[in-house]
């Protein structure tokens, strides 16, 4: 049937209207265009629902293609698919987007219109799901670019104090690292035989030894650069922190939800199978900056003030034990840090819109502002960022264990090759962090939830979880506990695809 040849498509295509047309209302129709954006969005998630509902499970290669000439001068196609790595990031993509959508009905930022702001988000939302269906590199580079245009103007308008620094900074890294990592699609293409930007093409020439491994080493550079940046792998980190502190709730749910998996999607969509023999020269390395990532994320987490600036520095950490599973070239680590990207995006996203809802009511962001007595004051917004700090510290039957087990796993036992002393050395380390980690959300959550209200918080009236709330919360909510007792929902998905891609690249 058309539709399921084009679901992949429509849903990408859908946001990316919707934002034109969101732009072009009258300046007084405000209400209309957050109306706009939760309509839009959803038929968008949609489509991707209906993608996965036509995906066969139990295969490991690309389904739902869809390829058409674009530039022919290059040999540049459209050409887009899904596997078992890209679909839970592309149906995670849509879903976030659409509660984002949902909770601006109630908690708009204030400093611009709110139809610009949703067109805005949508034209993020086009970025983000475009470069997990992508498999050709220019279709695939526009869509990475893509992302930076809004997310800039998100954080310089909608932002706090400094969020013109946080933008350019923000805007000025992932630039630096794009054109590295543009460079090295242009390599590609030129060394490839016959040349093409066509990823499957690419990761056959890959897998059947067309590229030397000198070649393949300075390709896997400028790659690493760019993916590294977007991760943000340590030392590349420095501008996510302040990013995350000055954009708006949503800007930061989505940033941290989505936009960091850019980076380590690329690792695996791209470098690992194009590239197996760099793959296997860089995976120590990168297995050393994850290690440092957990344990550094960790130790920042303890020494900060702001509740925002702690969620962000735990994504150092948690992107870590992603990047660790990664640097391990096993089926096991793979899987777990596909799980990983999908565990975090949910929990942090949550997590992200608690920090803007407990802002909205005491309109402080600082730890010792607030005083703690939340659970006396608001007792469901206390009970809600308990559980959900509780499940990205890693506790057993909630999404954020199993991502951390398995890289941890994957770390003792990693593929034929690399040097298992140090990969057991980086495991020991990545277990201090999982202790380091539950030290600062459980210091957090004394400080926030416990205790008794502060005099001056006893007699200011602030709403609990309100309705709105409730209905942009409660999937994350559900998926929370649903990926912690049934993981097999995402390794179900994701082990067919990465056993065929590791097997290509043997």
């Amino acid at each position: 049937m058309w539709i399921e040849r084009w679901a992949l498509t429509l849903a990408v295509v859908v946001p990316l209207v919707g934002a034109g047309v969101v732009a072009l209302l009258p300046r007084e129709r405000e209400a209309l265009a957050k109306g706009m954006g939760v309509v839009v969005s959803g038929v968008a998630l949609l489509f991707g629902l209906l993608a996965l509902t036509r995906y066969d499970f139990s295969l490991g290669g690309m389904q739902l293609e869809l390829k058409l000439p674009w530039i022919r001068t290059v040999g540049a196609s459209y050409h887009v698919g899904v596997d078992g790595i890209s679909l839970p990031l592309f149906v995670l993509t849509l879903l976030l987007t659409f509660l984002c959508a949902v909770y601006t009905l109630r908690w708009m930022p204030e400093g611009g219109s709110a139809k610009a702001f949703t067109a805005l988000v949508l034209l993020l939302e086009t970025g983000m799901a475009g470069t997990f269906i992508a498999l050709d590199l220019i279709l695939f580079f526009v869509f990475w670019e893509l992302v930076l245009v809004p997310m800039y103007f998100l954080i310089a308008i909608w932002g706090m104090e400094n969020r013109v620094y946080a933008a350019i900074k923000f805007f000025l890294y992932t630039v630096f690292g794009s054109v590295f990592m543009l460079l090295g699609f242009l390599a590609l293409y030129f060394r490839a035989s016959p040349h093409t930007f066509d990823v499957v093409e690419l990761v056959r020439m890959g897998s059947s030894g067309a590229f030397p491994r000198a070649f393949q080493n300075l390709v896997f550079l400028g790659l690493f650069l760019g993916f590294a940046i977007k991760v943000p792998m340590w030392p590349f980190h420095t501008w996510l922190p302040d990013a995350h502190t000055e954009a708006p709730t949503v800007g930061s749910v989505l940033l941290a939800g989505i936009l960091l998996k850019m980076g380590t999607y690329g690792f695996v969509r791209l470098a690992l199978p194009i590239l197996p023999e760099a793959s296997r020269d860089w995976a120590p390395l990168i297995g050393v900056l994850a290690a440092i990532a957990i344990v550094y994320g960790a130790l920042c987490c303890l020494a900060q003030r702001d509740l925002k600036r702690l969620i962000a520095f735990s994504s150092v950490g948690h992107m870590g034990f992603v990047m660790l599973g990664i640097s391990t070239l096993s089926r096991v680590g793979v899987n777990a840090a596909v799980y990983g990207m999908v565990a975090h995006g949910v929990i942090t996203g949550m997590l992200f819109f608690l920090a803007g809802s407990i802002k909205d009511r005491y309109h402080v962001r600082e730890i010792q502002e607030i005083g703690g007595g939340m659970l006396a004051k608001l007792p469901y917004l206390g009970g809600v960022l308990a559980y959900a700090a509780i499940a990205s510290l890693g506790l057993p039957g909630l999404a954020g264990f199993w991502g951390e087990v398995f890289s941890l796993l994957a770390a003792f036992n990693p593929a034929p090759g690399l040097p298992l002393g140090l990969y057991r050395g980086l495991a020991v380390a990545g277990a201090v962090g999982t202790v380091l980690t539950a030290g600062y959300f459980l210091w957090m959550l004394q400080r926030v939830n416990l205790g008794s209200v502060p005099e001056r918080w006893i007699a200011k009236p602030m709403p609990d979880v309100v309705l709105t709330e409730w209905v942009a919360w409660a999937p994350l909510l559900v998926l929370i506990l649903a990926l912690g007792v049934y993981p097999v929902l995402v390794f179900g998905v994701t082990n067919p695809a990465v056993t065929t891609f590791l097997a290509l690249g043997r």
